[in-house]
């Protein structure tokens, strides 16, 4: 339960004025982030009424709360993102998957291209022409792929001295070599922008009058290809279609709540067509409507925002509209509203058919947490799991995966290369984890409440003495992942007292705790194999004269691989070293392939 011992009194010094607020665990953690129109009444709410669900569970692991006063809620609002993300709190509503969406972009100049782009990385000045965002990635892709084989935008990297392929099989006029007609190159662009503008038939002409002519010229196969192009596009444009009176670019914004759950759908409405939807289902706090203005404050810090956004009027419009510099509001009749209903019923039918879905994902993520902490008597919000690889020896690294109330946080995944080149797995671990915790301390990073090894009590005694030089012991348990004759889990090995937990094998947690080994271990192994390889590269050219850390460096980050070093020309390789040592790369890698396929 609460610590009311020590939250009354703060309670009655709280002001009436607006902020946020952040609830703390037993170990000064911030377990949640809220804001507040009135801190007193918001914050005291919680230790005075009658609350259920994820806010119960919340309400009994606060052992105090802090709060920052603001000067409107707009500012509590800006400092609440920024707090969620800076803390990444247990109870938040979390967003997993936070990486924007994929644009397609067209740009003029210097040259005429078409590509697909992440909203993040297109400079404003770049973005006059930005269509999308699409949530199908390779339905971009595919759009991307399609227009360029139709018209000849440029396609190739860098600038060439010379033509390419590209020029030859009439898909590019030559940009980088040729003086272009400006105005066929006016005429392209305005068919592609008429096409992303809601003019299907653009493309549609132009795709059955290729498919004539290759039939014309009995090039079945390429007309056929041609034939399934148009019927893709055919079948994108028929499921787009929305019944609105204007093209206007317009995001739809609604949700569903049932059973302690909310489903939040998007429809993005781009020219008067429908081109993709997004929808989140998560446990939500009794402040829901906080925890939906977070999510769509969140959303819109990372993608494009368009002319209007329609969302339901309980929602603060005007902070959102002033936060995120964007044109929220409400349309109670209409068309538009007709719409609003119908993102509000697919929420509800997202919910209804991935309701049992989420529950049991919840048992086996959050739920197996939980069983962990009650297991080992602690609370257990933040899992650091390390893994170690060689080679006999050589090329010693160790990977470092994250797990946050029960789902694993790739962001902040880590690889080591390790100075200790021996089959030492002490000194490895050792290493790794002094390396981790010392600069976790300088940065004042975040701690995690348990390190799992991949291993037994060597292991253990490696992370123990790191977390004993760093004054480290007391805050961090550790245990062990210990594996049996066939190399798969089989107890949870205790850090302190060494003993091992029978855990039930058809459990959740058991599995909880498999997953997090397999993942360890997958996310070392790809990171050694990488390594290795390029090691192997790095050996094969440190035997050519002229190649010298720098170059071998250069190489490696352009090519890759030997194969791809082999295929590329002298004058590729010229532009990234001497025509003579290129010449010589060129030789002594054609000598060593044919010599291996021997």
């Amino acid at each position: 339960m609460a610590n009311m011992s020590k939250i009354k009194p703060k309670l009655e010094l709280l002001p009436h004025k607006p902020g946020s607020y952040q609830m703390r665990d037993i170990n000064n953690n911030i377990i949640y982030v809220g804001k507040a129109k009135d801190l007193k009444n918001r914050v005291t709410s919680y230790f005075t009424g009658r609350v259920t669900g994820k806010t119960k569970k919340l309400v009994e692991n606060i052992d105090d709360f802090t709060y920052i006063v603001t000067s409107s809620e707009l500012e509590s609002f800006l400092l609440e993102i920024n707090l969620i993300k800076q803390y990444d709190p247990k109870y938040n509503i979390l967003l997993r998957d936070d990486k924007s969406y994929p644009y397609i972009q067209y740009t003029r100049k210097p040259y005429p291209t078409l590509k697909v782009v992440r909203y993040l990385n297109v400079k404003k000045k770049d973005s006059k022409h930005l269509f999308g965002p699409f949530v199908n990635a390779s339905a971009a892709r595919k759009v991307v792929e399609l227009i360029n084989r139709l018209y000849p935008l440029k396609k190739c990297s860098g600038c060439p001295k010379e033509v390419c392929l590209y020029y030859h099989i009439h898909e590019c006029l030559g940009y980088c070599c040729k003086d272009v007609d400006e105005s066929i190159v006016d005429n392209m662009e305005k068919e592609i922008l008429e096409f992303f503008n809601g003019n299907d038939d653009i493309l549609i002409n132009k795709i059955k009058d290729e498919m004539n002519k290759q039939s014309e010229l009995m090039n079945y196969e390429k007309a056929l290809e041609l034939k399934n192009d148009l019927e893709y596009i055919n079948i994108i444009s028929e499921k787009q279609k929305i019944d609105l009176p204007d093209l206007v670019n317009r995001d739809i914004v609604n949700y569903y709540i049932n059973k302690g759950f909310i489903s939040i759908e998007i429809f993005f409405v781009r020219h008067g067509k429908l081109i993709g939807s997004k929808n989140d289902i998560m446990p939500i706090s009794e402040e829901y409507i906080d925890d939906i203005e977070y999510y769509i404050g969140a959303f819109y810090q990372k993608n494009e925002k368009p002319s209007e956004i329609i969302a339901p009027e309980e929602l603060n419009l005007d902070m959102l509209k002033e936060s995120l510099e964007a044109n929220f509001m409400y349309v109670s009749r209409g068309p538009k509203h007709k719409l609003l209903d119908l993102v509000k019923e697919n929420a509800k039918i997202n919910l209804e058919n991935k309701l049992e879905e989420h529950i049991r994902k919840i048992e086996r993520t959050e739920g197996a947490n939980e069983e962990l902490e009650k297991l080992l008597g602690i609370d257990i919000h933040r899992i650091e799991s390390f893994d170690n690889a060689h080679l006999f020896g050589t090329y010693a690294v160790s990977g470092m995966v994250v797990y946050k109330d029960g789902v694993p946080s790739k962001n902040d995944y880590r690889k080591y290369k390790v100075s200790v080149d021996k089959n030492d797995d002490y000194g490895t671990m050792k290493e790794v984890t002094y390396r981790r915790y010392y600069r976790c301390l300088l940065e004042h990073l975040e701690l995690p409440d348990l390190i799992l090894v991949d291993g037994g009590k060597g292991q253990i005694h490696a992370v123990n003495d790191t977390l004993e030089e760093l004054n480290l012991k007391d805050k961090i348990k550790v245990c062990g992942m210990v594996k049996n004759d066939k190399h798969m889990t089989s107890d949870l090995m205790d850090g302190d007292t060494f003993e091992t937990y029978e855990i039930d094998r058809t459990s959740d947690l058991f599995h909880y705790l498999t997953r997090i080994q397999d993942e360890v271990h997958r996310f070392t192994i790809t990171y050694h194999r990488t390594l290795r390889s390029k090691g192997s590269i790095s050996s094969i050219l440190d035997n050519i004269d002229g190649i010298g850390e720098r170059r071998k460096k250069d190489l490696l980050k352009q090519f890759g691989s030997i194969n791809k070093m082999n295929d590329a020309s002298v004058e590729e390789l010229s532009k990234i070293i001497p025509e003579n040592v290129a010449i010589e790369v060129k030789r002594y890698l054609h000598d060593y392939l044919e010599n291996k396929t021997k």
